[in-house]
């Protein structure tokens, strides 16, 4: 019986550090965008794609040094 009181604020304390972190995550924007993240997930390899193309005006321009040295 001497257990419960222990455990009943045990509770208490667990239970105000949860509704506090909520709402902290609120205060800081962290529920403004929900789907942003997934759509990055979903997008992110067409991105990649497009920049990891070589360039070719740049192997060019080093030909023709190689050329005139």
């Amino acid at each position: 019986m001497s257990i419960i009181y222990v455990l009943i604020p045990l509770a208490v304390i667990i239970v105000a550090i949860a509704i506090g972190v909520f709402f902290w995550a609120v205060k800081s924007n962290q529920f403004d965008d929900l789907e942003r993240q997934g759509y990055s997930i979903l997008f992110d390899e067409d991105v990649k794609q497009e920049t990891a193309k070589p360039d070719d005006s740049n192997d060019d321009s080093c030909k023709q040094s190689n050329k005139s040295t």
